[in-house]
């Protein structure tokens, strides 16, 4: 993925996976996640996520990481420009439809109302270490 391409898509989606690799400075993608976001952050890329991202990121964090990680990095994406999206009814039946027609892959219910919510936006681009954005079509950052 070339940067001229991202900024051109001016839109990117952030999951879990790359809130993590930031969060968690041990983590084998944590310079790689950092280096991205700076990238993104130079570039006036606009940023979303769902509360569905937020509440697993959360979570993965509390248990892997301990309270006070999960708690500062819960703030500081609701401090920062990331757009928060709510997952709607009808992404979430888009998501059961994903997830019942490739029934070949292990997408999770969040994976798969994230790919409603990116197709909803048009939004093209994930910032993710999930190869799953790339299976359902999507260009990634992170890999």
């Amino acid at each position: 993925m070339t940067e001229r391409h991202v900024l051109g898509s001016r839109r990117v989606f952030v999951d879990t996976s790359a809130y993590y690799a930031i969060a968690a400075s041990e983590n084998t993608r944590h310079q790689t996640a950092d280096a991205i976001l700076r990238g993104l952050d130079e570039s006036s890329v606009r940023l979303f996520t769902t509360h569905f991202i937020l509440a697993e990121t959360h979570a993965l964090l509390l248990i892997r990481r301990g309270r006070d990680l999960a708690t500062r990095v819960l703030g500081a994406i609701d401090e920062s420009a990331t757009v928060i999206v709510r997952v709607s009814y009808r992404d979430e039946q888009r998501a059961r439809q994903i997830i019942y027609r490739y029934d070949d892959k292990n997408f999770s219910l969040t994976d798969a109302t994230s790919f409603a919510v990116m197709e909803r936006l048009r939004i093209s681009t994930a910032f993710t270490f999930d190869r799953n954005f790339a299976q359902y079509g999507f260009q990634l950052l992170g890999t």
